[in-house]
């Protein structure tokens, strides 16, 4: 006999569950509202590589329309982190576009190339390697997915933390389409948004996407009169979708972004000291005094082909081939003054080539998915750091090439009636080989940035090695739904982030640097639940996770008071740490034109051992206790508020306030009082007018509309020889936009 349980059974159950779990299902955080009772919508992702309802899918995910960001006024990827539990997206330090991402603690704050990040960042199931030109603006896409914890059966290398998926949408192969959107705000703000579509053909459909990004800096450079934090970027998107059969289906699609802002400088934290003596900490935090120059430059482009074939009622066939490539061409004054105390020019380089195959099966108690995928991929730079006061700089290049090879298979099948489980595994090899030159010069940059007159001196690295490594991921989960509302699972899976080569290493100072650094491997357990309540008035979703983490990499730099003097830099696998954590998501629709969603995120983050290198001495110590995880709040969360009015005739408006909190977090993992960032509140809202015939939108929106000071990043070289450079940069002001929205 089947076993039964009523709804108040199960509905105790959820609720247990959300109080010693947490929560987080996808995107209950901006669910839409459907029916006169205010039902909340079904929602699909593709977390598993396969359309499933999100309360189906045994994965932390949250989930966001494109429609639900613009309700909000979200205009990149950043503003995720103010609606997802325990995630931090922010922009890195000297430029817009660069990339800094964590989730539940797990993720990486050094761009630097050849470093590979813990978050994996996927267009269209596209892995994109490197942070450069990663901050993805948001236009004309269907949706963005954050995967919460290790991903590494399905999503492969580098989802050690989790992964973001950004999907873009698809074409209207009926009738032609157009968008134009306008965007006029404070600081001088004006984007342009411009999209269309149109079938060429019964069988074949192209689109294109333009847009431009305009504002004036938060603040000025006060020495050479430029704008700090302003934005002048463009960005381009096309697609062309062919359905040659019903059963086939391929799309060809291309992206370009050229960000010509400003370099970013931060600004100075504390007096200046040594050549930066009497530079003081100006009023204004997005203000500088940099002397090194403003040009920043960074291109990025990409192409990818999609063929998807249904070869029956049970079997898909899919290939994904992709090329990317990027450059940077930037400026980091460090200092912060006129002088050159600490100056680092810096460009970067990457490309990639990738292949997937996917097999995918389809059955009524049983589906799968199995593929191989293939990376190739190179990563060069070169940065000098100019040390003014010894009329020094140290020269620094290398490249790192990888080539990455993998296997996996993910099953998911019904065990008995209620219950069903999912068995998954990959298999990843990945081949480096890291080339490192770094030099001491006479002089004020050296001959890499255009300085033939350098005297080049003391050699400090300079070698070339090649490391292999792999591993073996396994996810398991296992599902039971004691009726169809509600869904009970628990999980296991691990993440594998690669080892490399420290593109800053320095032999002269720490030989072990040539043996390059090795992988590092998360553990993650988890509880969870998902379902809704009151004939879908209410959805939730509600995790609690533990991790082991073991052989973390963590970058440490240190200015040694040597002569003359020096800032040396490695990578190693310094820690094993524990993460426990909750996570609660849920949306609450009261009527059709009222409802609200909540997150809440918990991480405890600990390290058990953190043995690091002390050039002083040249001997390891274990300094767990002085040490703390980067950009990881114990405590996240948000609420925010739907209101919509219908007007009948004159259309409908929305309204969207909200709120989001974030309890302390530090820069780096050692304290630094004056960069670590206390715990602070965001307060958005969005009003959004619609028509009734859909032509046209008009919105008003606001960020940050408390005008909160609150940093994102910082650099920390104190003492007099380097110009007592501890400076920080910080997340955007109070911000206002006018936005109008024409669709003939």
């Amino acid at each position: 006999m089947k076993t039964r349980v009523s709804v108040s059974t199960a509905v105790a159950i959820a609720m247990a569950a959300a109080t010693t779990s947490g929560m987080k299902d996808a995107r209950a955080a901006d669910e839409p509202v459907a029916s006169a009772a205010g039902t909340i919508e079904e929602v699909t992702v593709t977390a598993r590589r396969r359309e499933e309802k999100l309360q189906d899918v045994p994965i932390s995910v949250s989930a966001f329309s494109g429609e639900q960001l613009d309700r909000i006024g979200a205009s990149d990827i950043t503003a995720l982190q103010q609606s997802t539990p325990n995630l931090t997206l922010q922009p890195a330090r000297g430029t817009n576009s660069t990339l800094i991402a964590f989730i539940r603690g797990v993720g990486q704050q050094d761009p630097l190339w050849g470093f590979e990040p813990g978050v994996g960042l996927y267009i269209d199931d596209v892995y994109v390697a490197r942070p450069q030109g990663a901050v993805l603006d948001i236009y004309n896409i269907d949706r963005v997915e954050v995967l919460r914890g290790p991903q590494g059966t399905l999503y492969g290398r580098n989802t050690i933390g989790g992964a973001v998926k950004y999907v873009t949408a698809r074409l209207d192969d009926k009738e032609p389409t157009f968008k134009a959107r306008v965007n006029l705000g404070n600081y001088a703000q004006t984007d342009l948004i411009v999209s269309g579509s149109t079938p060429v053909s019964s069988t074949l459909a192209i689109g294109a996407t333009l847009a431009a990004y305009r504002h004036a800096g938060y603040g000025e450079n006060r020495f050479t009169g430029h704008q700090e934090y302003n934005k002048n970027e463009n960005a381009f998107r096309a697609t062309a979708e062919w359905t040659p059969a019903e059963s086939v289906f391929f799309r060809l699609a291309g992206d370009y972004l050229d960000d010509k802002s400003n370099a970013r400088h931060g600004h100075r934290e504390v007096p200046g000291a040594g050549l930066t003596a009497g530079e003081q900490v100006l009023s204004d935090v997005y203000d500088t005094r940099a002397g090194a120059g403003d040009t920043n430059h960074v291109q990025t482009r990409g192409a990818s082909i999609l063929g998807q074939w249904e070869l029956n009622d049970l079997l898909t066939f899919k290939s994904i081939t992709a090329y990317r490539n990027g450059a940077t061409e930037t400026l980091i004054d460090f200092d912060t003054s006129p002088a050159p105390a600490l100056d680092i020019p810096a460009r970067y380089a990457d490309d990639q080539f990738t292949q997937e195959l996917q097999l995918l099966y389809q059955a009524q108690h049983v589906q799968a998915v199995a593929g191989l995928y293939y990376l190739d991929s190179d990563a060069s730079g070169a940065f000098d750091t100019v040390v003014g006061i010894a009329n020094l700089t140290i020269a620094t290049s290398g490249k790192v090439k990888t080539k990455s090879y993998a296997g996996f298979a993910d099953v998911s099948f019904d065990i008995a009636d209620h219950w069903s489980a999912s068995v998954g595994g990959r298999y990843t090899k990945d081949d480096k080989t890291g080339t490192v030159y770094r030099q001491n010069f006479t002089g004020l940059r050296s001959p890499l940035f255009g300085n033939a007159a350098a005297i080049a001196g003391l050699l400090r690295t300079n070698y070339t090695n090649s490391r292999s490594f792999s591993e073996f991921t396994p996810r398991v989960s296992l599902t039971y739904k004691p009726v169809s509302e509600l869904s009970l699972y628990s999980s296991y899976g691990r993440g594998f982030k690669s080892g490399g080569f420290d593109m800053r290493g320095d032999a002269f100072a720490y030989p072990s640097t040539a043996n390059g650094y090795n992988p590092e491997v998360v553990d993650t357990y988890e509880l969870g639940a998902k379902g809704s309540l009151l004939d879908r008035h209410v959805t939730f979703a509600a995790d609690v996770f533990y991790s082991k983490y073991k052989d973390q990499q963590v970058t440490s730099q240190f200015a040694l008071p040597t002569a003359p003097p020096t800032i040396i830099s490695f990578v190693d696998n310094v820690a094993s740490s524990d993460i426990k954590g909750a996570e609660l998501e849920s949306t609450i629709g009261f009527t059709k034109a009222f409802s609200t969603t909540l997150e809440v995120g918990y991480t405890d983050a600990q390290y058990k051992e953190f043995v690091t290198y002390d050039p002083a001495t040249g001997t390891r110590h274990d300094v767990a206790g002085q040490r703390q995880f980067q950009y990881t709040s114990k405590y996240t969360g948000s609420v925010a508020f739907t209101y919509r009015q219908d007007l009948g005739g004159n259309g409908n408006l929305t309204l969207v306030p909200a709120l989001s909190y974030r309890s302390r977090y530090q820069i780096y993992e050692t304290p630094v009082p004056a960069l670590d960032q206390k715990a602070f509140t965001l307060v958005d809202a969005g009003l959004t007018w619609q028509s009734a015939n859909d032509h046209y939108e008009v919105g008003l929106y606001g960020r940050n509309l408390g005008d909160v000071r609150y940093r994102v990043g910082g650099y920390n070289f104190p003492g007099a020889v380097y110009g007592n450079s501890v400076t920080a940069y910080y997340g955007p002001p109070r911000t206002y936009t006018l936005s109008a929205t024409w669709r003939p």
